[in-house]
């Protein structure tokens, strides 16, 4: 279906990266096929992303490093003329993070002073081995991976993206969970200083911003713990400098800047959830039919967009991953677990 990861012994010599390209590396992505956790890619598929277009960053040495050694990728097969990559420009500068404000340019507004050096996470919970780990020590042990996921919104509109991250299996199964642990709870920071959107009168969520995944889905080889993406760190207003990606899931589950990671007995409850249960479940898969009751869910518009050219297309059952993650819901309601 979506991803295949590669290894060594899956590569030819057609396949190595001139010399001139790997030393950009940050302007370069290809697509390699191989070995993946059980995820099947057509082999005839291939995803090419140029980012000379795309800014340089001012990530730390330690991230640099891991950015520049990236050596598997992983890639979105479908029709390229839908699923061609969202232009920088466009998956930076609309976004959904009321941290920073309401409107889709707030976060590009006003999150570029937010300190995300240095940064730690909080593991905890149900875990043998818990406690603060600062990122780049949950980074130092993965290899990073570069993946081109569907990004769509509950609101109905889509991007193509590519990531750079590690798989949220390998921290959680390094946490050592116990027997107790059935789903992952996240929070974001909460610091109104930074965060204008934490200290407007007008905010709805009761901060921290949580969000939350049954455990079988959180060790998903589809769901990544992101830190980069268009070969570069994020840009703050993306979730800067670690945020969640789970491309069957509607784009609020994918929480930004997180600070909190715990492994717990109960389902959480998420933020969108807690303001409007009636319009937000836990789940929040995508499902093309079971509408939001402001928003329908058959078609969504891929941005970029403009007046003349709506880029209006159908949804696919689970954002078009249904073949890797169908299996988790055989026995589910969708209708009522939405």
């Amino acid at each position: 279906m979506l991803i295949k990861i590669a290894k060594p012994s899956d590569l030819h010599e057609s396949d190595v990266t001139p010399e001139s390209i790997y030393l950009s590396r940050r302007r370069f992505m290809g697509g390699i096929a191989g070995l993946g956790a059980g995820l099947a890619l057509s082999s005839n598929v291939r995803a090419h992303a140029d980012y000379s277009d795309v800014p340089d960053g001012s990530a730390p040495e330690w991230l640099k490093e891991k950015i520049s050694d990236t050596q598997w990728r992983a890639i979105t097969p479908s029709d390229p003329e839908k699923d061609s990559i969202t232009p920088f420009d466009d998956a930076s500068g609309y976004n959904n993070f009321f941290e920073f404000g309401t409107d889709k340019r707030d976060p590009a507004r006003h999150a570029g002073s937010l300190e995300t050096q240095p940064w730690s996470v909080v593991v905890d919970g149900e875990v043998n081995n818990g406690g603060r780990i600062a990122l780049e020590d949950i980074a130092k042990p993965s290899q990073f991976e570069e993946r081109i996921y569907r990004l769509r919104c509950v609101e109905a509109w889509s991007m193509v993206i590519p990531w750079l991250g590690i798989p949220l299996a390998e921290v959680i199964k390094r946490a050592d969970p116990t027997s107790k642990a059935n789903y992952v709870r996240f929070e974001t920071l909460v610091d109104p200083e930074q965060m204008r959107g934490q200290r407007s009168s007008f905010s709805i969520i009761d901060w921290p911003y949580v969000e939350g995944l049954r455990l079988d889905e959180a060790m998903h080889p589809l769901t990544l713990l992101a830190m980069g993406m268009y070969g570069r760190e994020l840009p703050n207003q993306n979730g800067a400098p670690l945020r969640l990606v789970v491309p069957w899931k509607y784009g609020f589950k994918s929480i930004k800047s997180i600070v909190r990671i715990s492994l717990v007995e109960e389902e959480p409850l998420n933020s969108w959830q807690q303001i409007a249960p009636n319009e937000y479940g836990f789940y929040a898969n995508v499902n093309p039919e079971v509408d939001h009751p402001r928003w329908s869910q058959a078609t969504e518009r891929r941005l970029p967009n403009s007046l003349f050219n709506t880029n209006t297309m159908d949804t696919l059952m689970f954002n078009g991953y249904a073949d890797d993650v169908a299996e988790l819901y055989a026995d589910m309601d969708l209708r009522k677990h939405y």
